[in-house]
C-alpha cells in the first residue's frame, strides 16, 4: 500500500511544553531563583532604610539650620512660634523615619534572611540541596517516558525514508517508460525497486505505529510521576510566596506613618500652633516694645548744679575704657612748698567703680573701718593741715614735718607722697598722664601720655575729679596710686588699724596699684616682711 509522503512531517516543531523533555528545569531553576528573590527583597529594603535615615538626616539639618535663621531674623511674636513649629515638625518626622530604617533593618530584613537561611540548604559542591532533589525527581520520572519517546522519534524518521524512496523510485519508474532507449531488463529492474520501497514502507509504518502506541501506554504514569515533582516544588515555592506575603504585609505597616498616632499627633500639634499665630498679637507686641508704646523719659527742666553736671553721664551711660594712670610731679599755689599730696589719678575700664569698692581691698580694715572709708576720707581731708601746723599740734616721736625727714622725697618739682590721701579738698595739684586717653563724654579729657594737668578738686563718690588741661576744666578718674622710689606714703598699725605716721618707699618704682595694695606692701615693708632682692638692704623708713 502505498502512503503519499508529505514534506512537513518531517519538521520537528519546538514546543515550550513542560512535559517535553528537559523542560522541568524551568521549575528547578524557580527554586535557585526563590534564593535570589530573598536576597533581592533584603537589599531592597536595606536601600529603603538607607533613603529613610538619609531622609531623616537631611530633615534634621534643615530644621537646624532654619530654626538658626529664623531665631536670629527678624520675625517675631506667634507667627515666629508658628514657623518654628515647622521645624519642630521635621525634627519629630525624622525621629519617625530613623524609627521606620531601624523596624526595616532589625525586624523585616533579619526575618527574610533567617527564612533564607532556614529554606535553602547549601551543598559542598556547590547549588542547593532543594534544587537537586527536584532535578533528580523530574529526571526519574521522565526517563522511561523520554527512552520510548526516542524510539518513536527512531521509527518515525525511519518511516519517513522509506516514503521518500518510494517516491523516488516510482518517478524513476514512471520516466523509464517513456525512454525508448532503456531495455526491457532495466525497466524490470526498476520495477522491482518500487516493490521494494513500498514493502519498507510498510514495515516501518507498523514499527513506528507500534512505538508510538507503547508511548502512548506510558504517558499516563509519565504525567502522573512528573506531577507528583512537580507539585512538590510548588508546595516549596507556596512557602516562599506566602512568606513574601507576609513580610511585605509587615514592610507596609512600617512604612505606612498615617496610621502611626505619634505622626498624626505631630501634623494635630503642628496645625494648632500655626492656628495660634495672631497677627493682632503681634502688632500689640511690636508697638508696646518697639513703637509708640515705649515708655520714655521727656526732657523736664533741671537747676543747673555743678555735682550735676559733673556726675550728670556716669550715671546715665557707664561706658568701658582702657585704664590710663596719671601720676602727679608737682603742686602749685602756696601749698607747693609744704608737704602735699600728688594725685595718682586713673581713668578704668569701669567708671561706676566707687571709692568704697576699692576700700574693700584693704586687708587692714576692720569691720566698722570699711564701711565708712569714704565718709573717713572726707573727715581727714578737712582736718588736714600744713606740715608746720601739724607738728605743732600733734607733738610726737615722729613728724610729717619735710624739714626732720632725711629722707623727703619733695624736689624742686614738688614731688610728695601719692598715697597720702590728707589732702585739702580744692586745692591744685600738679600731675602727669602716664598713658594716652580718649575722652568718652564731653566733660571728659583727651590727654596723651606725658601731658601735665592741674587737678583742681578730689575725687567725688563716683572716683572722678575735676582736672584741667590748657584751661579746659573736666573729669579725671582717681582710682589707682604709683609707688616710686623716695615716695613717702602713711602705713597701719596693725594693733588698731588706724593710719600713722608717713614713711618713706626707698624701694624700687612700681607699677600703679590699688591703694590697698600699695597700702599692704607698706605695712609688710615697715614690719620687716619684704625684705630684699626686692628692696635695697640698706633702704630704710624714716
Amino acid at each position: 500500500m502505498s502512503v503519499a509522503y508529505d514534506d512537513s512531517v518531517g519538521v520537528e516543531v519546538s514546543s515550550d511544553s513542560f512535559w517535553e523533555v528537559g523542560n522541568y528545569k524551568r521549575t528547578v531553576k524557580r527554586i535557585d531563583d526563590g534564593h535570589r528573590l530573598c536576597s533581592d527583597l533584603m537589599n531592597c529594603l536595606h536601600e529603603r532604610a538607607r533613603i529613610e535615615k538619609a531622609y531623616a538626616q537631611q530633615l534634621t539639618e534643615w530644621a537646624r539650620r532654619w530654626r538658626q535663621l529664623v531665631d536670629k531674623g527678624p520675625q517675631y511674636g506667634t507667627v515666629e512660634k508658628a514657623w518654628v513649629a515647622v521645624m519642630s515638625e521635621a525634627e519629630k518626622v525624622s525621629e519617625l523615619h530613623l524609627e521606620v530604617k531601624a523596624s526595616l533593618m532589625n525586624e523585616d530584613f533579619e526575618k527574610i534572611k533567617n527564612w533564607q537561611k532556614e529554606a535553602f540548604h547549601k551543598q559542598m559542591m556547590g547549588g542547593f540541596k532543594e534544587t537537586k532533589e527536584a532535578e533528580d525527581g523530574f529526571r526519574k520520572a521522565q526517563k522511561p517516558w523520554a527512552k520510548k519517546l526516542k524510539e518513536v522519534e527512531a521509527a518515525k524518521k525511519a518511516y519517513h525514508a522509506a516514503c521518500k524512496e518510494e517516491k523516488l523510485a516510482i518517478s524513476r519508474e514512471t520516466n523509464s517508460k517513456a525512454d525508448p532507449s532503456l531495455n526491457p531488463e532495466q525497466l524490470k529492474k526498476l520495477q522491482d525497486k518500487v516493490e521494494k520501497c513500498k514493502q519498507d514502507v510498510l514495515k516501518t509504518k507498523e514499527k513506528y505505529e507500534k512505538s508510538l502506541k507503547e508511548l502512548s501506554q506510558g504517558t499516563p504514569q509519565y504525567m502522573e510521576s512528573m506531577e507528583q515533582v512537580f507539585e512538590q516544588c510548588q508546595q516549596f515555592e507556596e512557602k516562599r510566596l506566602h512568606f513574601f506575603r507576609e513580610v511585605l504585609l509587615e514592610v507596609q505597616k512600617h512604612l505606612d506613618l498615617s496610621n502611626v498616632a505619634a505622626y498624626k499627633n505631630i501634623y494635630h500639634d503642628l496645625e494648632q500652633s500655626i492656628k495660634a499665630a495672631d497677627a493682632v498679637e503681634d502688632l500689640r507686641w511690636f508697638r508696646a516694645n518697639h513703637g509708640p508704646g515705649m515708655s520714655m523719659n521727656w526732657p523736664q527742666f533741671e537747676e543747673w548744679s555743678a555735682d550735676l553736671n559733673r556726675t550728670l553721664s556716669r550715671r546715665e551711660k557707664k561706658k568701658t575704657a582702657d585704664g590710663v594712670t596719671l601720676t602727679g610731679i608737682n603742686q602749685t599755689g602756696d601749698q607747693a612748698l609744704q608737704n602735699k599730696p600728688s594725685s595718682d589719678l586713673s581713668v578704668p575700664g569701669n567708671p561706676a567703680r566707687s571709692a568704697q569698692s576699692l576700700s574693700s581691698y584693704n586687708p587692714f580694715e576692720d569691720e566698722d573701718d570699711t564701711g565708712s572709708t569714704v565718709s573717713e576720707k572726707e573727715d581727714v581731708k578737712a582736718k588736714n593741715v600744713s606740715s608746720y601746723e601739724k607738728t605743732q599740734s600733734y607733738p610726737t616721736d615722729w613728724s610729717d614735718d619735710e624739714s626732720n625727714n632725711p629722707f623727703s622725697s619733695t624736689d624742686a618739682n614738688g614731688d610728695s607722697n601719692p598715697f597720702d590721701e590728707d589732702a585739702t579738698s580744692g586745692t591744685e595739684v600738679r600731675v602727669r598722664a602716664l598713658y594716652d586717653y580718649e575722652g568718652q563724654e564731653h566733660d571728659e579729657l583727651s590727654f596723651k601720655a606725658g601731658d601735665e594737668l592741674t587737678k583742681i578738686e578730689d575725687e567725688d563718690e563716683q572716683g572722678w575729679c575735676k582736672g584741667r588741661l590748657d584751661n579746659g576744666q573736666c573729669l579725671l578718674k582717681a582710682d589707682e596710686r604709683v609707688l616710686s622710689a623716695g615716695t613717702r606714703c602713711r602705713w597701719r598699725d596693725l594693733s588698731t588699724g588706724r593710719k600713722t605716721a608717713q614713711q618713706t618707699w626707698l624701694g624700687p618704682s612700681l607699677p600703679p596699684l590699688p591703694r590697698a595694695v600699695c597700702w599692704l606692701i607698706m605695712d609688710l615693708y615697715v614690719l620687716g616682711l619684704v625684705l630684699p632682692p626686692l628692696f635695697p638692704a640698706s633702704g630704710g623708713l624714716h
